[in-house]
């Protein structure tokens, strides 16, 4: 899913942690359930400060919501594929004395993304401003005016988030009433919305949408999202700082094996095809996992999973009477997901690796979301090219064009059947994107013509990853309880129960995620003494 920059480029490593790195001193044994980003993450983290981690994968492959699928002749990666916070994921393999280059290699976009708007108007997204002030110009010369204003401001909001909301977990009151993050909290307008922010700066409905969508990198709506999240801009197209927005080669799912290969060099046992049944609790503490396979013990657990359902499912309410299933249920989901993977030969012209196509009216998506939560009658559709026109994008050089289509939808409810709507829509997202300039694309990824055509609803992702509610992000950011105080990392009332994923502090996102898995990995390991 298009989960983009997210919140920023995150804090590196400490020198001191840093230089610990297999050192190999603790010997304690870690259970990590799923093997997501965040999962393998804090696998890494603490194996390189000599923790004997077992990392377990009910999947048969690696990467969680990200994953890469090769069928006909066409390749794709399904799942998370705007990059950003490129520092991010260099830290990780510099915790372990490595160079991620080694491992995965990156190259920036530039122009970052294509939004095609329903005036047909069309805006690159660049780190140029004066390009920038150029586009908006051509549609809302007012807008342009206020274009370095607004990205001004956007990285202001972010260097606040980077401080105060990425150095740290936020555990408990002693955490939350820092006298830094209470003064950080103050000058984000907490109480202000997104849309809000953005309409003191612009007017026009184009650029509204533009900068509004990305509400959606955490599963949200800009009319209910907290302003902080206009860091965002600054974040792909900002002016250094570790802004921009990349890609990797051979696909996002090459972060995955790179991280794979650096967690098994590393001593890192990966188990994949091994479900855990239950997470076994002994006077108060999590003391190990029950698998398919056998008994695996451990002196501490981290979940890379959605705890909204995987609590469910592992625990007994018995054993965590702060997180019973009714106040899980009052949580508000973030948005799901309806996925198109498109296979055509050739070339499709007119679209970069990243495009948005915008409706007449975004604002109504939303309240088609979130209001009578159903699928939206007339959605914004992300498209990724994926490879950006590299051979990732095909088996083996093919002269195939892959695309990965997304349109937001709605979090599972009773009443809503995807299978029984699934064929319907996705006809409707393939005529919407007929009329919205891809010509030819209906014709051209029949399967009678050599194309090929996937769907995946939120029942899909539910299935695989067990999303809650199949949501991208767990739950959304629409109530600010939920956008800055997240699922706590650390359980409430199993000593030695830790969380690393979308719906724990600090969110979600690869990068995010991936700064989530470290944070949990040293606060776990300060907690054990270590």
């Amino acid at each position: 899913m298009n989960d983009g920059s997210r919140l920023g480029r995150g804090p590196e490593p400490p020198p001191a942690r840093a230089a610990a790195a297999s050192s190999g001193r603790t010997g304690r044994r870690i259970a990590v359930v799923g093997g997501g980003l965040g999962g393998l993450s804090c696998a890494i983290h603490l194996a390189a400060r000599g923790c004997r981690v077992t990392l377990l994968e009910k999947e048969p492959e690696l990467g969680g919501k990200l994953q890469r699928v090769e069928a006909d002749g066409y390749r794709f990666d399904n799942g998370p594929s705007t990059l950003t916070m490129q520092p991010v994921f260099d830290a990780v393999f510099a915790a372990a004395g490595r160079k991620r280059e080694d491992y995965v290699r990156f190259r920036p976009l530039d122009p970052i993304a294509r939004s095609r708007f329903a005036d047909g108007s069309v805006v690159d997204l660049t780190a140029d401003a004066e390009r920038m002030e150029a586009q908006i110009a051509a549609y809302s010369p007012e807008d342009a005016r206020s274009y370095r204003a607004y990205m001004r401001e956007s990285a202001r909001l972010h260097a606040l988030a980077e401080r105060e909301f990425l150095s740290g977990l936020i555990l408990g009151w002693k955490d939350r009433l820092r006298p830094s993050l209470l003064a950080g909290f103050a000058r984000i307008r907490p109480l202000a919305s997104m849309d809000r922010v953005l309409r003191s700066y612009f007017r026009h409905p184009n650029t509204l949408a533009m900068f509004g969508r990305y509400a959606t990198y955490v599963g949200s709506a800009p009319r209910q999202t907290p302003a902080v999240f206009n860091m965002m801009a600054h974040i792909e197209a900002g002016d250094g700082g570790g802004s921009g927005v990349f890609a990797a080669d051979g696909g996002s799912y090459a972060i995955v094996e790179a991280y794979a290969r650096l967690a098994r060099e590393l001593g890192v046992d990966i188990r994949t095809r091994a479900e855990v049944r239950r997470i076994a609790v002994l006077h108060g503490r999590a003391a190990g996992v029950e698998t398919d396979g056998g008994f695996v013990r451990a002196d501490a657990v981290v979940l890379n999973a959605d705890p909204l359902e995987a609590l469910r499912r592992l625990v007994p309410e018995l054993d965590r009477p702060s997180t019973p299933d009714r106040r899980l249920d009052r949580l508000e989901p973030s948005v799901a997901g309806f996925v198109l993977l498109l296979g055509l030969r050739g070339e499709l012209g007119g679209l970069l690796h990243h495009n948005v196509f915008f409706p007449d009216d975004y604002e109504a998506e939303f309240d088609d979301l979130f209001g009578r939560r159903e699928l939206p009658a007339d959605p914004a559709i992300y498209v990724c090219r994926s490879g950006g026109g590299a051979a990732a994008g095909a088996v083996g050089g093919s002269g195939r064009t892959s695309l990965f289509a997304l349109v937001n939808a709605p979090a599972q409810r009773d009443g809503l059947d995807y299978e029984a709507l699934k064929d319907a829509y996705a006809e409707r997202i393939l005529g919407l994107l007929e009329a919205r300039g891809l010509s030819g694309i209906a014709e051209r990824t029949d399967p009678q013509a050599g194309g090929l055509r996937r769907v995946l609803t939120p029942d899909d992702l539910a299935r695989r990853t067990g999303a809650w509610r199949g949501a991208i992000y767990g739950m959304s950011s629409n109530r600010p309880s939920q956008a800055f105080f997240r699922f706590p990392s650390r359980d409430r009332d199993i000593r030695g129960l830790w969380y690393a994923g979308g719906s724990a502090h600090p969110g979600g996102g690869t990068p995010i995620v991936t700064i989530c898995g470290r944070l949990v990995a040293e606060r776990l390991l300060e907690e054990l003494g270590d």
